[in-house]
């Protein structure tokens, strides 16, 4: 009898073990939440904030992503658009209009527990530029 009870002991406490391991891990494999960087300032000035809020549904990412305004200013909070969450990686695309000129970033990193490693590409000048991000999740 005793030994049928530790038994079922524990394969009761093994499948619960389990059970907790399937769900951090699910919830860890979820971009949905707020995540932020820095990047230094212009001309070595104090560094410079951004902000992304981003919400998981399916295979597809909605959110929006907040920077500090010019000297000061208001922060400028911009939709993402094109956002994907597959095998991983985070995809998505910022579109911005400065001096009537359309400007579009691609976001794209790799998920790994409350980390997001990745590079941003743009276009400024006709010249194809490339930036490495690395966002922290806020708790």
């Amino acid at each position: 009898m005793q030994i049928k009870l530790s038994t079922s002991l524990l394969t009761l406490a093994a499948c619960a073990l389990m059970t907790l391991g399937t769900a951090s891990t699910a919830s860890a494999a979820d971009p949905s939440g707020t995540w932020s960087w820095s990047r230094a300032g212009r001309q070595g000035g104090d560094p410079v904030k951004t902000t992304l809020t981003l919400k998981k549904e399916g295979d597809k990412l909605t959110g929006k992503i907040s920077t500090p305004g010019r000297q000061g200013g208001q922060a400028r909070e911009t939709e993402i658009s094109n956002g994907t969450f597959k095998d991983g990686t985070v995809a998505f695309e910022v579109v911005r209009e400065f001096q009537g000129n359309k400007m579009v970033t691609k976001y794209s990193g790799k998920l790994e527990g409350d980390t997001i490693k990745g590079k941003m590409e743009m276009e400024r000048n006709g010249q194809a530029r490339s930036v490495d991000w690395e966002a922290k999740r806020e708790k």
